[in-house]
């Protein structure tokens, strides 16, 4: 039985990912910092590893004595990275680097853009995107057997610990406390969307079959915020009604990530790479799927 060594179970990614490696026949030891997590990660098959981000030694020692490594803690975090390509150099040990979408945002304020889909990293993404990019360049560039997946706006129920995703959760919560649906500007901007069921098949797909240097998007859908915020709308009872937010006030709710790249930007991306590789996404109804949700 071979062992995956994985940052982020306790998270929505993480913990989903893991469910479906455990699935699969995989060992899966998770980085795990919360005392008060290990008897549900212990109960979902996961072997706590004790330690945080900051741990290098602990982090270091777990990559060196898996079969493989899957960062999902991160997506900003350089060091977490370094630590794990140093670790893994000189082996064929392979390590999938979780990226995400908002590489590809163009800071909207709620405006479409007419967008070619990006089906690989952008060559000249956006100043407060370019950290990111930079990380996702040396993995791909270190020269082990390494991948990088960049899920869009996930949805659906996680299979582990965390059930809930990010952004449909903030525009949510946010719906609840004005009544209706809320989206930046004139809604119109786009997001590229994924269910997580699929998107965990994609993570273990790139283990098990992946060539080294690989990028994927993982895509299967794409909805304007504001056909989003009525489906949100119409599952809290609100009868489909929405109204606009100012970047502003978008900004006050959920900070200047969260309003720019969360939740105002075009993240508009093709997983034609993915599929090239014989992934077979199954959900495409983010819509409905919220209604059915919160009805639920």
């Amino acid at each position: 039985m071979k062992t995956v060594f994985m940052t982020g179970v306790t998270g929505y990614i993480g913990g989903s990912v893991a469910a479906r490696l455990i699935k699969a026949g995989y060992r899966v030891n998770g980085l795990a910092r919360n005392e008060k997590d290990f008897p549900a990660l212990i109960s979902a098959g996961i072997q706590p590893v004790v330690g945080t981000l900051d741990d290098e030694a602990v982090i270091a020692s777990a990559a060196a004595s898996a079969d493989a490594v899957i960062n999902t803690a991160s997506a900003d975090n350089p060091y977490v990275v370094a630590t794990i390509l140093e670790a893994l150099a000189g082996t064929d040990k392979k390590f999938i680097h979780t990226s995400g979408s908002s590489i590809a945002g163009d800071k909207a304020k709620g405006a479409y853009a007419i967008i070619e889909p990006f089906t690989f990293i952008p060559k000249n993404p956006r100043l407060e995107k370019a950290a990111r990019v930079a990380i996702d360049r040396a993995v791909l560039a270190a020269g082990g057997h390494y991948m990088v997946i960049c899920p869009t706006m996930i949805y659906g129920t996680g299979m582990g610990i965390k059930k809930e995703s990010a952004q449909v959760p903030m525009l949510t919560e946010a719906a609840r406390a004005t009544a209706c649906g809320v989206y930046i500007g004139t809604g119109e901007n786009r997001w590229s969307n994924v269910h997580i069921e699929d998107l965990a098949n994609l993570y273990l797909l790139v283990l098990e079959q992946a060539p080294s240097g690989s990028f994927y998007y993982a895509e299967n859908g794409i909805n304007s915020l504001k056909e989003i915020a009525a489906a949100i709308s119409k599952s809290l009872g609100f009868g489909g009604k929405t109204k606009p937010l100012s970047i502003e006030e978008a900004i006050t709710l959920w900070g200047m990530e969260g309003a720019h790249f969360g939740l105002g930007s075009n993240s508009i991306v093709s997983a034609v790479a993915a599929r090239s590789l014989g992934w077979l996404p199954l959900h495409n109804n983010l819509l409905s799927t919220i209604v059915k949700t919160e009805h639920d």
